[in-house]
C-alpha cells in the first residue's frame, strides 16, 4: 500500500514524546499564510476539521489532514514529515521543544501512481477521505 504521508524516525520520536506529555495528537499541513508550509501538531479539537480538509493518512498513530485545495496541488507527491531545529508553525505543539516539524516531499513514480489508482478502485472510494 502506498502511503501519502510518512514520518522520519526523528519525527516519530518527537511525536511519541509529545503524546507522553499531552495525550492524543493530530496534524494539519498548513497552506502557508501564518505558518509557512509547516506540518502543524495540535491537540484534537484545537482546530476545526471540516469538509474543506482531507485525511491524508496517519503518522505515529495520529491523523494527518491537509486542505483540499492544497491536496489537489500535492496529490502526486508523498509528504515526508521530518524534524528540524528551530521554530516551525506558530501554533504547533512542538514549538517549546526548540524543534519544528518540517515537510519534505517527493514525486510518486509511475508505478506508485498506478498502485494508488488501483488502491482507489479496490476500496471503492477515492482515498484520502474528506473529513466528515
Amino acid at each position: 500500500m502506498i502511503e501519502k504521508v510518512v514520518a522520519t524516525d526523528a519525527a516519530l520520536a518527537l511525536i511519541e514524546r509529545l503524546k507522553k506529555q499531552h495525550g492524543p495528537l493530530m496534524f494539519h499541513q498548513s497552506g502557508g499564510c501564518c505558518d509557512n508550509s509547516a506540518a502543524n501538531c495540535f491537540l484534537p479539537g484545537e482546530i476545526t476539521i471540516g469538509a474543506g480538509d482531507v485525511l491524508l493518512g496517519e503518522i505515529g498513530g495520529c491523523p494527518f489532514y491537509i486542505g483540499k485545495s492544497q491536496y489537489a496541488y500535492w496529490k502526486h507527491t508523498q509528504l515526508i514529515i521530518d524534524v528540524i531545529e528551530g521554530r516551525g508553525g506558530t501554533f504547533s505543539l512542538e514549538g517549546p521543544e526548540g524543534l519544528a516539524f518540517h515537510t519534505r516531499s517527493r514525486v510518486f513514480n509511475a508505478a506508485e501512481l498506478a498502485e494508488l489508482a488501483k488502491q482507489e478502485t479496490v476500496s471503492g472510494q477515492m482515498p484520502p477521505q474528506s473529513a466528515q
